[in-house]
Protein backbone atom coordinates (compact mmCIF):
# COMPACT_ATOMS: atom_id res chain seq x y z
CA UNK A 1 0.00 0.00 0.00
CA UNK A 2 2.97 2.30 0.41
CA UNK A 3 3.66 4.87 -2.27
CA UNK A 4 7.11 6.45 -2.59
CA UNK A 5 5.56 9.60 -4.05
CA UNK A 6 4.00 10.39 -0.65
CA UNK A 7 7.44 11.63 0.38
CA UNK A 8 8.10 13.70 -2.75
CA UNK A 9 5.81 16.75 -2.53
CA UNK A 10 5.72 18.91 -5.64
CA UNK A 11 5.51 22.08 -3.54
CA UNK A 12 8.03 23.47 -1.04
CA UNK A 13 7.98 21.19 2.02
CA UNK A 14 7.39 24.06 4.45
CA UNK A 15 4.34 25.15 2.45
CA UNK A 16 3.07 21.58 2.36
CA UNK A 17 3.41 21.37 6.14
CA UNK A 18 1.58 24.69 6.50
CA UNK A 19 -1.30 23.51 4.30
CA UNK A 20 -1.56 20.23 6.16
CA UNK A 21 -1.50 21.64 9.68
CA UNK A 22 -3.06 25.11 9.49
CA UNK A 23 -6.27 24.25 7.67
CA UNK A 24 -9.37 23.04 9.49
CA UNK A 25 -9.06 19.38 10.57
CA UNK A 26 -11.64 16.69 10.17
CA UNK A 27 -13.52 15.78 13.32
CA UNK A 28 -15.28 12.68 14.59
CA UNK A 29 -14.99 9.23 13.07
CA UNK A 30 -13.88 10.58 9.69
CA UNK A 31 -11.05 12.47 11.36
CA UNK A 32 -10.08 9.30 13.22
CA UNK A 33 -10.05 7.38 9.93
CA UNK A 34 -7.78 9.99 8.34
CA UNK A 35 -5.39 9.97 11.29
CA UNK A 36 -5.23 6.18 11.38
CA UNK A 37 -4.50 6.01 7.64
CA UNK A 38 -1.64 8.48 8.01
CA UNK A 39 -0.28 6.54 10.98
CA UNK A 40 -0.30 3.31 8.96
CA UNK A 41 1.09 5.06 5.87
CA UNK A 42 -1.95 4.17 3.80
CA UNK A 43 -1.87 6.47 0.73
CA UNK A 44 -5.17 8.35 1.11
CA UNK A 45 -5.53 11.88 -0.22
CA UNK A 46 -3.43 14.34 1.85
CA UNK A 47 -5.14 16.89 4.06
CA UNK A 48 -4.61 19.83 1.70
CA UNK A 49 -6.53 17.86 -0.94
CA UNK A 50 -9.19 16.99 1.63
CA UNK A 51 -9.81 20.68 2.35
CA UNK A 52 -9.82 21.56 -1.35
CA UNK A 53 -12.28 18.75 -2.08
CA UNK A 54 -14.57 19.93 0.70
CA UNK A 55 -14.56 23.46 -0.71
CA UNK A 56 -15.08 22.28 -4.30
CA UNK A 57 -17.97 19.94 -3.50
CA UNK A 58 -19.55 22.63 -1.35
CA UNK A 59 -19.69 24.81 -4.47
CA UNK A 60 -20.70 22.11 -6.96
CA UNK A 61 -23.34 20.54 -4.68
CA UNK A 62 -23.29 17.19 -6.52
CA UNK A 63 -26.07 14.64 -6.25
CA UNK A 64 -24.37 11.74 -7.99
CA UNK A 65 -20.65 11.02 -7.54
CA UNK A 66 -18.51 8.30 -9.09
CA UNK A 67 -15.12 7.32 -7.69
CA UNK A 68 -12.58 5.06 -9.38
CA UNK A 69 -10.32 3.64 -6.69
CA UNK A 70 -12.05 3.23 -3.32
CA UNK A 71 -8.98 2.08 -1.36
CA UNK A 72 -10.03 2.05 2.33
CA UNK A 73 -13.12 4.17 1.64
CA UNK A 74 -11.80 7.44 3.06
CA UNK A 75 -12.35 9.77 0.11
CA UNK A 76 -15.74 8.25 -0.77
CA UNK A 77 -16.80 8.67 2.87
CA UNK A 78 -15.67 12.29 2.73
CA UNK A 79 -17.56 12.92 -0.51
CA UNK A 80 -20.69 11.27 0.88
CA UNK A 81 -20.99 14.21 3.29
CA UNK A 82 -21.82 16.48 0.31
CA UNK A 83 -24.42 14.57 -1.74
CA UNK A 84 -27.50 15.34 0.37
CA UNK A 85 -30.12 12.85 -0.79
CA UNK A 86 -27.79 11.72 -3.58
CA UNK A 87 -25.31 8.87 -3.74
CA UNK A 88 -21.65 7.92 -4.14
CA UNK A 89 -20.68 4.95 -6.31
CA UNK A 90 -17.12 3.72 -5.98
CA UNK A 91 -15.07 0.96 -7.63
CA UNK A 92 -12.20 -1.18 -6.39
CA UNK A 93 -10.72 -4.56 -7.28
CA UNK A 94 -8.42 -5.31 -4.36
CA UNK A 95 -9.93 -7.65 -1.76
CA UNK A 96 -8.03 -6.19 1.21
CA UNK A 97 -9.12 -2.67 0.32
CA UNK A 98 -12.72 -3.76 -0.29
CA UNK A 99 -12.93 -5.45 3.09
CA UNK A 100 -11.55 -2.42 4.93
CA UNK A 101 -13.67 0.05 2.95
CA UNK A 102 -16.86 -1.86 3.73
CA UNK A 103 -15.98 -1.92 7.43
CA UNK A 104 -15.39 1.83 7.35
CA UNK A 105 -18.73 2.50 5.64
CA UNK A 106 -20.42 0.46 8.36
CA UNK A 107 -18.56 2.35 11.10
CA UNK A 108 -19.46 5.72 9.56
CA UNK A 109 -23.10 4.70 8.95
CA UNK A 110 -22.73 5.29 5.21
CA UNK A 111 -23.91 1.98 3.77
CA UNK A 112 -27.01 3.68 2.34
CA UNK A 113 -24.95 6.53 0.86
CA UNK A 114 -22.07 4.63 -0.75
CA UNK A 115 -22.19 1.67 -3.13
CA UNK A 116 -18.93 -0.22 -3.63
CA UNK A 117 -18.69 -2.07 -6.94
CA UNK A 118 -16.15 -4.88 -6.74
CA UNK A 119 -14.01 -5.62 -9.79
CA UNK A 120 -11.92 -4.11 -12.55
CA UNK A 121 -12.97 -0.57 -13.49
CA UNK A 122 -12.28 -1.36 -17.15
CA UNK A 123 -15.11 -3.90 -17.02
CA UNK A 124 -17.43 -2.02 -14.69
CA UNK A 125 -17.36 1.48 -16.22
CA UNK A 126 -19.05 0.44 -19.52
CA UNK A 127 -21.97 -1.00 -17.52
CA UNK A 128 -22.75 2.29 -15.80
CA UNK A 129 -25.20 4.80 -17.24
CA UNK A 130 -24.68 7.96 -15.19
CA UNK A 131 -24.81 10.84 -15.59
CA UNK A 132 -22.56 11.91 -12.71
CA UNK A 133 -22.09 15.45 -11.46
CA UNK A 134 -18.61 14.69 -10.13
CA UNK A 135 -16.11 11.92 -10.84
CA UNK A 136 -12.99 11.34 -8.76
CA UNK A 137 -10.32 9.17 -10.37
CA UNK A 138 -7.58 7.94 -8.06
CA UNK A 139 -6.61 4.51 -9.37
CA UNK A 140 -3.71 2.98 -11.29
CA UNK A 141 -2.04 5.94 -12.98
CA UNK A 142 -1.23 4.01 -16.16
CA UNK A 143 -4.99 3.37 -16.56
CA UNK A 144 -6.07 7.01 -16.54
CA UNK A 145 -5.89 7.31 -20.31
CA UNK A 146 -7.80 4.04 -20.68
CA UNK A 147 -10.57 5.11 -18.31
CA UNK A 148 -10.90 8.65 -19.69
CA UNK A 149 -13.40 7.92 -22.53
CA UNK A 150 -15.82 6.19 -20.14
CA UNK A 151 -15.42 8.93 -17.53
CA UNK A 152 -16.29 11.58 -20.11
CA UNK A 153 -19.26 9.53 -21.32
CA UNK A 154 -20.59 9.27 -17.77
CA UNK A 155 -19.90 12.90 -16.79
CA UNK A 156 -22.69 15.40 -17.33
CA UNK A 157 -21.96 18.50 -19.41
CA UNK A 158 -20.46 21.02 -17.02
CA UNK A 159 -19.66 18.32 -14.49
CA UNK A 160 -16.19 17.95 -12.98
CA UNK A 161 -13.73 15.10 -13.37
CA UNK A 162 -11.01 15.34 -10.70
CA UNK A 163 -7.89 13.24 -11.30
CA UNK A 164 -5.40 12.71 -8.48
CA UNK A 165 -1.62 12.11 -8.43
CA UNK A 166 -0.75 13.33 -11.92
CA UNK A 167 2.72 14.74 -11.17
CA UNK A 168 4.43 11.62 -9.82
CA UNK A 169 6.50 13.61 -7.36
CA UNK A 170 7.58 15.93 -10.18
CA UNK A 171 9.09 13.09 -12.22
CA UNK A 172 6.42 13.58 -14.88
CA UNK A 173 8.80 16.21 -16.33
CA UNK A 174 11.82 13.90 -16.48
CA UNK A 175 13.09 12.28 -19.66
CA UNK A 176 11.85 8.71 -19.90
CA UNK A 177 15.41 7.35 -19.92
CA UNK A 178 15.84 8.85 -16.44
CA UNK A 179 12.80 6.99 -15.11
CA UNK A 180 13.32 3.54 -13.51
CA UNK A 181 12.23 0.85 -15.95
CA UNK A 182 9.46 -0.37 -13.63
CA UNK A 183 7.85 3.10 -13.77
CA UNK A 184 8.26 3.87 -17.48
CA UNK A 185 4.82 2.65 -18.51
CA UNK A 186 3.18 4.92 -15.91
CA UNK A 187 5.39 7.83 -17.00
CA UNK A 188 4.62 7.39 -20.70
CA UNK A 189 0.86 6.89 -20.30
CA UNK A 190 0.47 9.72 -17.80
CA UNK A 191 2.20 12.10 -20.19
CA UNK A 192 -0.05 10.91 -23.02
CA UNK A 193 -3.07 11.45 -20.79
CA UNK A 194 -2.03 14.98 -19.82
CA UNK A 195 -1.20 15.96 -23.40
CA UNK A 196 -4.58 14.69 -24.59
CA UNK A 197 -6.63 16.45 -21.92
CA UNK A 198 -4.78 19.76 -21.73
CA UNK A 199 -4.88 20.28 -25.50
CA UNK A 200 -8.44 19.09 -26.17
CA UNK A 201 -10.72 21.82 -27.63
CA UNK A 202 -13.88 20.49 -25.95
CA UNK A 203 -12.43 20.13 -22.46
CA UNK A 204 -11.61 22.85 -19.95
CA UNK A 205 -8.92 21.79 -17.52
CA UNK A 206 -6.61 23.14 -14.85
CA UNK A 207 -3.70 21.71 -12.91
CA UNK A 208 -3.52 22.31 -9.16
CA UNK A 209 -0.30 21.59 -7.19
CA UNK A 210 -2.00 19.84 -4.26
CA UNK A 211 -0.58 16.57 -2.94
CA UNK A 212 1.03 14.87 -5.91
CA UNK A 213 -0.84 17.03 -8.41
CA UNK A 214 -4.56 17.35 -9.16
CA UNK A 215 -6.14 17.78 -12.59
CA UNK A 216 -9.66 19.21 -12.87
CA UNK A 217 -11.61 18.71 -16.10
CA UNK A 218 -15.02 19.83 -17.31
CA UNK A 219 -16.54 18.86 -20.63
CA UNK A 220 -18.13 21.55 -22.79
CA UNK A 221 -20.45 19.38 -24.88
CA UNK A 222 -22.21 16.05 -24.55
CA UNK A 223 -20.14 13.98 -26.97
CA UNK A 224 -16.37 14.21 -26.73
CA UNK A 225 -14.21 12.72 -29.49
CA UNK A 226 -10.75 11.83 -28.24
Amino acid sequence: MLNEMMDRPVVNKQLVEYMRTKQKPLYGLLGELEADAHKRRVPIIPHETVVFLQFLLGQIKPKEILEIGAAIGFSSSLMAQFVGEGHVTTIDRFDLMITEAKANYEKLNLTDKVTLLEGDAAEILPTLSGPYDFIFMDSAKSKYIEFLPECLRLLKVGGVLMVDDVFQGGTILDAIEDIPRKNRSIHRKLNQFLDLVLDHPDLTSTLVPLGDGVLLITKEKDTIVL
